[in-house]
């Protein structure tokens, strides 16, 4: 058995979304409603994308997962609850033999981070579903699995040490990865979280706001974008409004505590006019965050 990597940790927790999608036209439905490509997926692999409306507004995301035997397909979000996810599906089934399936409270996860745990994954038969993750720049899987598996699975990853939510937040505000919908939600398009790149296929054919996209991909801009910032004292309850003097140009969306508690780290969602900062938590009041850049 290999050795679990000596210096990734984990995350251990209940994931907000697990749907299993099941019929003769699931694999079509899926593709005319997923704003990512499912066409080459193959059994036991995952694609990372979007449910959204008509208007291209961001509804949920999620990994779409095929199973081992190529039969069902595993829609898995972290944290786009599975009620929102199971009603963006079912309000446009018509004709379709499709059949959604709230599975999710018979499951658990953990997020394991790390050099070398995507290697430590596929190195032997691992119960549940595997996929890569979106908590930090650094290599990341998520693993999801069963409730009769806890134990097993508990066992295996025993020498990682647990981070606490608060650090896994760190790492995940440190890397400018959006949460869905905390940062990016039904108000927002794609592209103003930057998830346009990885979420979004231009290629592949109609979907619920592909027109939108479309659109926007052709404009190549939009009139807002997610920032990272970074401020002094304890950290503002999210979401905040964010001003430059006295004009509203954004909202705080996540906040967390500084690992020192000296300070808070944090993604905003602000007008592109002034997506360099600073900002204020008041209107006329002197600014208190900074924009940090980019990594």
């Amino acid at each position: 058995m290999t050795n679990f990597p000596e210096f990734a940790v984990k995350f251990p927790y209940r994931p907000a979304c697990v749907l299993r999608a099941s019929g003769s036209d699931a694999a079509t439905f899926l593709q005319g409603q997923f704003t990512n490509d499912l066409r080459d997926i193959r059994p036991g692999q995952s694609v990372y994308g979007l449910w959204l409306d008509r208007k291209g507004r961001v509804i949920a995301d999620s990994r779409v997962v095929l199973s081992g035997d190529g039969a069902d397909y595993w829609i898995v979000s972290v944290s786009s609850p599975a009620p929102v996810v199971a009603r963006r599906l079912e309000d446009h089934i018509v004709a379709d033999d499709v059949a959604i399936e709230d599975a999710t409270g018979d499951w658990h996860a953990v997020s394991l981070i790390g050099e070398g745990v995507g290697a430590w994954c596929a190195a032997q038969s691992r119960p549940g579903l595997l996929f890569p993750g979106r908590r930090a720049r650094m290599e990341n899987w998520e693993w999801i699995f069963r409730d009769a598996d806890f134990g097993p699975v508990a066992e295996m990853i025993s020498p990682a040490r647990e981070i606490p939510p608060e650090e896994a937040e760190r790492m995940r505000i440190a890397s400018g990865i959006p949460l869905i919908p905390v940062d990016i939600g039904p108000a927002d398009l794609p592209n103003e979280g930057g998830l346009d790149s990885q979420a979004i296929s231009y290629s592949k054919g109609c979907y619920l706001g592909q027109e939108v996209m479309a659109r926007l991909h052709s404009r190549g801009r939009v009139r807002r974008s997610l920032v990272r910032v970074a401020g002094a004292g304890a950290a503002p309850r999210a979401p905040a409004p964010l001003w430059r003097g006295d004009r509203r140009e954004g909202e705080l969306r996540s906040a967390v505590a500084d690992a020192d508690g000296r300070g808070y780290s944090g993604l905003a969602l602000v007008s592109a006019a002034a997506a360099g900062g600073p900002f204020s938590l008041a209107s006329g009041i002197p600014p208190s965050l900074d924009v940090v850049p980019s990594l």
